[in-house]
């Protein structure tokens, strides 16, 4: 089909009808200039073997009590490290041993419940001695008024002699993530729901609404117990 455009050509000269549709692929010129992004895994602990003598290498840090406070802790509830060092004295509810945090703070914006263990009541109990008074449960050395620094953690686990390839402070996720599995005794979806991760498949998330929360405070306790067990197996600092 053809139609005559509309200003002044040549008599009997026609242009063809204009589609928008080009007549190959652009970006096929640009495949090999682009870079197809690599998903980084962040390094972590996940055998039982070795979790023992991470456990006593951090009960030895002799860095910072707001650190090694911190990083005791971190184990025991596995949240996102920005989710820990933003951690309020608000959210804490000694009475119910419940950690409450608000939507804003998370990364699928979602507000989200740990249990806590006796273990971690007994950490948090400790520090709150010595930062109690301020908003924050872990601040930074400088101001009560603000957070441990991001790399507090990670600089600690350095400092223990754990290199960036063998153990980050996200690294806890992982290795309760694996360990939990490993264990079968819990149902998957309570542990996904303890580590606050989406559900990936839009069908299953809409009937997966339960939150498995009995379930859950059943298997941190017992996660405690299992962290305490494998600290006081023998064994070596690897």
């Amino acid at each position: 089909v053809q139609i005559t455009a509309p200003f002044s050509r040549p008599r009997g000269e026609f242009l063809p009808l204009t589609t928008g549709r080009a007549e190959h692929d652009l970006s096929a010129n640009l495949r090999d200039a682009l870079t197809t992004p690599k998903v980084k895994h962040l390094a972590a602990i996940t055998s039982s073997q070795q979790v023992g003598p991470l456990l006593r290498a951090i009960d030895g840090f002799d860095g910072h009590a707001v650190t090694k406070a911190a990083l005791r802790l971190a184990p025991h509830v596995f949240v996102r490290p920005g989710e820990l060092r933003h951690a309020e004295w608000p959210e804490i509810d000694f009475e119910k041993a419940l950690w409450s945090i608000p939507a804003e703070k998370m990364k699928m914006r979602r507000p989200h419940r740990v249990p806590l263990s006796r273990q971690s009541l007994t950490i948090l109990s400790s520090i709150r001695e010595v930062t109690g008074a301020g908003k924050f449960v872990f601040p930074g050395f400088q101001s009560l008024k603000r957070p441990m620094s991001e790399n507090a953690l990670n600089g600690a686990l350095r400092r223990l002699g754990y290199s960036g390839d063998e153990m980050t402070s996200h690294g806890f996720r992982a290795m309760a993530s694996t360990l939990l599995n490993e264990m079968g005794k819990w149902h998957p979806d309570a542990i996904e729901r303890q580590l606050a991760h989406a559900e990936a498949d839009a069908v299953r998330r809409a009937y997966a609404r339960g939150e498995y929360w009995e379930e859950r405070v059943v298997m941190m306790q017992a996660w405690s117990d299992y962290l305490d067990e494998l600290a006081d197996r023998p064994g070596t600092l690897t």
